[in-house]
């Protein structure tokens, strides 16, 4: 790929406008950025010229940036950068605008929670249950409780993608409680974009 990845702080300079598409939601919103520069003669900050990116996120990024952006907020984007020409009103004018990939707040100003957004597709976090993917587990290690040897056999508790019990921690961001809403043959491993 020969896209150029930029990350910038900045703040929101306009509420995030959410639209749905055939090919998905959109988000749009403004970006402003302000360099910040010590100025040693006067031992003063100075503000340098503000500049304008319009940030565009998809899909679930976009959704969720719409629930949690406001205007002036301080954010972190990072994304692919792209530039572009057009004729308006037969002036020659320059966009730049931002297709992001992740938009975080910048925590260098405040504090942040995060809620993670229960999502109604379980077909994002489930895998297909067939006979290939049983074969495939049935041949996989297992996760025991220590008296298992680890092979699949023994007296261990085993869970695994085919087996019924108590979801194994494959993300340890998530809280014992926040896994066990995971449908059991998932184990919490999502197939696809989140």
């Amino acid at each position: 790929m020969n896209d150029t990845v930029v990350t910038l702080v900045g703040n929101a300079a306009t509420g995030v406008d959410y639209r749905e598409t055939p090919t998905g939601g959109v988000a749009r919103f403004r970006f402003a950025v302000t360099p910040r520069r010590w100025d040693r003669r006067n031992s003063v900050w100075t503000d340098g010229s503000t500049s304008f990116y319009t940030v565009c996120a998809w899909r679930n990024l976009g959704a969720n940036l719409t629930a949690s952006v406001n205007v002036g907020d301080p954010l972190v984007v990072h994304g692919r950068l792209r530039v572009r020409d057009e004729t308006l009103d037969g002036q020659r004018r320059t966009f730049v605008d931002i297709d992001a990939v992740s938009i975080g707040h910048d925590l260098t100003w405040g504090t942040s929670a995060f809620k993670r957004v229960a999502r109604a597709n379980t077909a994002l976090t489930e895998r297909p249950v067939d006979m290939s993917a049983a074969a495939s587990a049935a041949n996989a290690p297992t996760v025991g409780n220590g008296s298992g040897n680890g092979s699949g056999s023994g007296s261990g508790s085993a869970v695994g993608p085919g087996a019924v019990g108590k979801p194994v921690h494959t993300q340890p961001w998530l809280s014992e409680q926040d896994e066990s809403a995971v449908p059991v043959g998932a184990a919490g491993v999502p197939t696809g974009p989140l």
